[in-house]
């Protein structure tokens, strides 16, 4: 990241976190070669990673009122469903306080009333169930050195469930190897009617379980999710053709 301005440099308890940039984008990094999060400094809603762009295509199957989200980074999930829907409550829980400093610092965070930020573990918060229960749930708890095992937790996995509303949605950003899980699999079976997945050009494994089973035509999709690109600002096309039931 030869070509990048180091804006702020700090380090706390978990390790250390950098603010750099260029002219066009903005990044949070946790580490060396690290991406943590991405932003276009003149376009804050598109979502410049693909996993990002794969975890809205839950909006295609649900249009939400209230959202947590487990894992703030730099707020670029935050910024997308601001502009689809500004009138979300969107609950977002970061681990790292200094994470959220960041995000308000650096990452132009839409602050307001419908925006509540929880300095807490995601565990100890889906486990303590005192949050209203929510229409999706966005799972996206990384570190330095990758994906927070806690997520694919029976545990974890069983806090959520029960936190959303009947009709609800877990996504879940698992690395591709999470495709060979078939203990993660069974876990959201036991919780979950229908679990779908997009393998990433990134090499992400996305992951939408939905509580109540539906049924969903190709030729459906297509037309909701050349609706939903207009009102993203972005194309789902590249990330709706590798979207498919995970099977075991």
């Amino acid at each position: 990241m030869s070509d990048f301005t180091t804006l702020y440099s700090s380090e706390d308890a978990f390790g250390p976190l950098l603010v750099m940039e260029d002219r066009e984008v903005r990044l949070l990094s946790f580490g060396d070669n690290d991406e943590q999060s991405k932003l276009s400094k003149s376009a804050l809603h598109l979502p410049m990673h693909t996993y990002l762009q794969a975890m809205l295509l839950v909006l295609l199957f649900i249009k939400p009122k209230r959202v947590i989200i487990l894992g703030l980074g730099g707020g670029g999930l935050i910024q997308a469903l601001r502009h689809f829907d500004r009138g979300i409550n969107i609950t977002a829980v970061e681990l790292r306080e200094a994470v959220i400093d960041i995000a308000k610092r650096f990452f132009w965070l839409p602050l307001g009333k419908k925006l509540n930020l929880v300095h807490q573990d995601a565990n100890a918060f889906l486990a303590e169930g005192k949050h209203k229960k929510a229409d999706v749930i966005f799972a996206d708890i990384y570190h330095a050195g990758g994906v927070d095992e806690q997520q694919h937790s029976e545990v974890f996995i069983a806090n959520a469930a029960a936190l959303l509303k009947v009709d609800g949605y877990l996504v879940l950003n698992c690395w591709k190897e999470h495709s060979r899980n078939q203990a993660l699999l069974a876990l959201l079976k036991e919780h979950f009617s229908d679990v779908y997945a997009c393998l990433t050009g990134g090499g992400n494994w996305v992951v939408i379980a939905a509580k109540q089973a539906r049924q969903i035509s190709s030729s459906g999709l297509k037309s909701e999710a050349q609706q939903l690109s207009q009102r993203l600002d972005f194309p789902l096309a590249r990330s709706l053709t590798r979207f498919e039931p995970w099977e075991s």
